[in-house]
C-alpha cells in the first residue's frame, strides 16, 4: 500500500507562523509536524508515500528530499492551483496506484495522531469505497460528521456522530466521474456511504487537528513533558 500526506493547505489560521513556513514544517515536539505521520507510515510498513503541496511548497520538498533519512521513498504531487481534498488526491493517483486500482492511505498533514497504522495496511474497501477512522468530537466540532454502526459501516444520518480523523484508506474508483479540476473529498464520501460502501473504525490514542497556534502550543507543551 502507498500513502499520501495532504500538505497543500494555506494554514490561514496559523498566521502569522505560515507567512514564511507552510504549515507542515512548523516544529512541534523538537521534530516537524510532518515528520510525525512520515514516521509512522514507515513505522507500520509504508514506505512509498506522496505528499502534495501548494503554498511554499518548495521549502517541503527541500526539507524532506527524497525521504531517505525515514526510510522512506517520498514523490510531490505539486499544486499550482487550489485543488481542495479531492482535487488533491485525484491529481496524486498516477502517483499513488501503480496498477490503477489498488487502495491506499491518506493521511491530513496537519493532524497530530497516534492512532496504529499497521492495521489500516490489510483493509481493501469495495471500488468506489472507502475506510473511515473517526474520533470523539472535539470541542471545537461538537457536532460530529458521520455515525460508526455497530456493524462497522459508516453513515452519513444518525445518533452518536463522530469526528473524521483525517484518516482514511480510499479506492481510487471513488473519484470517477468527477469532471471538475478542484473539488472537496466530503461529498464522495456521503455519496459512497448512500451506497453502502464505507466502512470504519474508532480512533485509539491520542488526535489532535493542529489547526491554530493556540492547539499547536498546547501540544507542544504535551509532547515536551512526556504525556504523549
Amino acid at each position: 500500500m502507498r500513502a499520501m500526506i495532504l500538505a497543500a493547505g494555506l494554514g490561514t489560521r496559523m498566521r502569522p507562523l505560515t507567512l514564511t513556513t507552510p504549515k507542515p514544517l512548523l516544529r512541534v515536539g523538537g521534530k516537524r509536524l510532518i515528520e510525525y505521520p512520515i514516521e509512522r507510515l514507515v513505522a507500520a510498513g509504508i514506505t512509498d508515500i506522496v505528499i502534495n503541496h501548494a503554498w511554499l511548497g518548495q521549502q517541503i520538498e527541500d526539507c524532506l528530499q527524497d525521504g531517505s533519512r525515514y526510510g522512506a521513498r517520498i514523490s510531490y504531487s505539486a499544486e499550482d492551483e487550489p485543488l481542495e481534498t479531492g482535487g488533491g488526491i485525484r491529481r496524486a493517483l498516477p502517483l499513488l496506484c501503480e496498477r490503477g486500482d489498488e487502495p491506499f492511505l491518506v493521511l491530513n498533514g496537519d493532524v497530530f495522531s497516534t492512532h496504529p497504522l499497521n492495521g489500516l495496511v490489510s483493509i481493501n474497501p469495495p471500488p468506489g469505497g472507502a475506510h473511515l477512522v473517526l474520533t470523539d468530537n472535539p470541542l471545537w466540532h461538537p457536532r460530529g460528521d458521520f455515525v460508526l454502526e455497530a456493524t462497522g459501516r459508516v453513515s452519513e444520518q444518525g445518533s452518536g456522530r463522530l469526528t473524521f480523523s483525517g484518516i482514511s484508506v480510499l479506492t481510487p474508483q471513488l473519484f470517477e466521474g468527477v469532471t471538475e479540476t478542484a473539488f472537496a473529498l466530503a461529498p464522495l464520501l456521503r455519496a459512497a456511504m448512500a451506497r453502502g460502501q464505507v466502512s470504519g473504525e474508532r480512533h485509539r490514542g491520542c488526535w489532535e487537528d493542529v489547526g491554530t497556534p493556540e492547539r499547536l502550543a498546547q501540544l507542544d507543551q504535551r509532547l515536551h513533558e512526556g504525556r504523549l
